[in-house]
């Protein structure tokens, strides 16, 4: 079964260019437009892995981590940031990320660390 995964960023480029490498590999892609959208979404469609931004407006993606973790511990999150984030990095991890990838990045980047958040069977 194709595995799905909710795109988190309040950039619409970005949710296409994380969307367009991914659906290629044949995952299945929700979008959402920012930390409180991303919560209501999870709670919605219960994806494989999310992949979040962490710098958006209403909810910041580590709120929104926090959030989606409260009320389902196994959630599997990648965080996506830009360059010089590495204080909200390290407080996304210890929220419970799983991993993260520096905008820009390569789209070989970008399928082998979700791969290797799908793969990880420890949440």
């Amino acid at each position: 079964m194709a595995k799905s995964i909710l795109v988190v960023d309040d950039a619409a480029f970005m949710r296409m260019m994380i969307r367009d490498i991914l659906a290629k590999e044949g995952y299945v892609i929700h979008e959402a437009v920012n930390g409180r959208d991303a919560v209501e979404k999870y709670r919605e469609v219960a994806p494989d892995l999310v992949t979040m931004d962490i710098t958006m407006p209403e909810l910041d993606g580590i709120s929104a981590l926090r959030e989606i973790r409260s009320s389902a511990p196994d959630a599997r999150v990648l965080m996506v940031s830009a360059m010089g984030q590495q204080k909200m990095i390290v407080e996304a991890l210890e929220a419970g990320a799983m991993d993260f990838l520096v905008k820009p990045f390569q789209p070989t980047k970008v399928l082998e660390t979700v791969r290797k958040c799908l793969a990880d069977q420890h949440g």
